[in-house]
């Protein structure tokens, strides 16, 4: 007879849902402040949604670095430079504004919506593709001290 236990069936998968879980309470956190800040800025503060989404991204860059790193990823020494992982972590960042920038054209410039539109993208769409970048591209699956 076969072990069919979850380690057996998918290899890393306990580490894999341990991030997930992670990722979702810290990711939402920061998600949710910067769609939130983005909102408060352009609508309370009468900045443009393109700049303000610029500048609340820029501040959450540097939360999110350093609470992915430390929670969400919990990354040792992997021999990996910081600034490797950092500059990875920016480029995933930035794409990530790129897209999320991409519905606030689409929903509010070009189609006239609400600035608060383009929050409900940001929060279900671009979070998902930034998880699976970030774990692959930029922490990989060697820099975790997470048990497989």
């Amino acid at each position: 007879m076969s072990d069919l236990s979850p380690s057996r069936r998918w290899p890393g998968g306990k580490a894999l849902a341990l991030q997930l879980s992670r990722y979702a309470f810290a990711g939402l956190a920061l998600t949710l402040g910067n769609a939130g800040s983005y909102w408060a800025l352009t609508d309370l503060g009468g900045v443009d949604p393109m700049v303000s989404l610029a500048l609340t991204s820029l501040i959450f860059l540097v939360v999110g670095y350093i609470t992915h790193a430390r929670f969400t990823f919990r990354t040792g020494s992997d021999g990996r430079h910081w600034s490797v992982r950092g500059a990875r972590f920016i480029l995933v960042r930035l794409l990530g504004l790129g897209i999320n920038q991409l519905f606030v054209w689409l929903l509010v410039k070009r189609l006239g919506g609400p600035t608060w539109w383009p929050i409900v993208p940001m929060v279900l769409v671009t979070p998902l593709i930034i998880f699976v970048l970030l774990r692959s591209f930029v922490y990989g699956r060697g820099n975790s001290t997470e048990p497989a």
